[in-house]
């Protein structure tokens, strides 16, 4: 595999193939923030027997109360140490960005918006490959523009669809599920697993459970851990924006319990983060019954 000499921060994964282009596992620790992560963190759930930012949890929570801490901590040490930079100061963008992801693995997602268009307005190149962008948009209530930001990701990468998932999410947001189906970007070339059947899921002809026994039960260790963790992932939230908060949180809440992606680079990391936010909004938002049992 070989390294690009000056890093872009917004390439989600290293590929298989040489035609995308891609981070180095050296580069994107660079980039990675400093996160707590405990070692002995297991599959299963940790009784949460406290509250998160003084709203009570309506039920478990994967991590302990003391991870929980120690992360936030972590994420505000950043913020703190790397203050809003003066657009002529050196290694802007690199700050921009980390302040992008700190404040959005902490919620403040309109604040990472303003981070990651900081870094766009600073090295316009960086505008199609910004995925984190995309997401933070869809996390901040505005999903119009994060369907924009997928579509300009498509043509940077026309293989990754995960990139097609964030769009069809963001669309069922926008708009509806009928056009967000028929809209569903259409891709011909191979991708790495466990994303071809993942999304066969968003076009029908998959149901969760199906995905999910896509995924081969004799597959080493930490291949399957992380094949579950994104089907998982995905599964959940595809039922957030149908309105099944219920079952989207048992599904976020085995993803987000997996360790294999805390530890497995800085794409993996940030989508359990992404995970991890999701099910921690759904886990103090009021009581509501899912859509298909009102």
């Amino acid at each position: 595999m070989k390294s690009i000499s000056v890093p872009n921060e917004n390439v989600l994964l290293i590929r298989n193939y040489p035609k995308a282009a891609v981070l180095s596992f050296e580069n994107a620790l660079l980039t990675v923030l400093p996160i707590a992560v405990s070692l002995s963190v297991s599959s299963a759930l940790v009784v949460a027997d406290d509250s998160l930012d003084g709203k009570p949890l309506r039920e478990e929570h994967p991590l302990s109360q003391a991870e929980r801490r120690t992360q936030r901590r972590d994420f505000e040490a950043t913020l703190k140490s790397l203050p809003t930079p003066e657009a002529s100061a050196a290694g802007t963008v690199r700050i921009h960005s980390r302040r992008g992801d700190a404040l959005f693995f902490l919620g403040r997602f309109p604040e990472a918006v303003k981070e990651y268009k900081a870094m766009v307005q600073l090295d316009p190149t960086q505008d199609a490959s910004h995925w984190r962008l995309g997401i933070a948009l869809f996390f901040a209530d505005q999903p119009k523009q994060a369907v924009a930001q997928f579509e300009k990701y498509h043509s940077f990468d026309d293989v990754d669809r995960e990139n097609g998932i964030w769009r069809y999410l963001s669309q069922y947001k926008a708009s509806d599920a009928q056009t967000a189906k028929k809209e569903l970007l259409r891709y011909d070339k191979d991708d790495r697993e466990p994303f071809p059947a993942v999304y066969r899921m968003f076009d029908g002809t998959l149901s969760p459970d199906e995905a999910l026994a896509e995924i081969p039960a004799d597959l080493p260790a930490t291949e399957r851990d992380k094949r579950l963790f994104y089907t998982e992932l995905y599964i959940g939230m595809h039922m957030v924006v149908q309105e099944k908060p219920d079952k989207a949180r048992r599904y976020l809440a085995r993803a987000v319990a997996r360790h294999r992606p805390r530890t497995a680079g800085y794409g993996p990391n940030f989508m359990w983060h992404v995970g991890r936010v999701q099910l921690e909004a759904l886990l103090t938002e009021p009581a509501v019954q899912d859509a298909d049992e009102r």
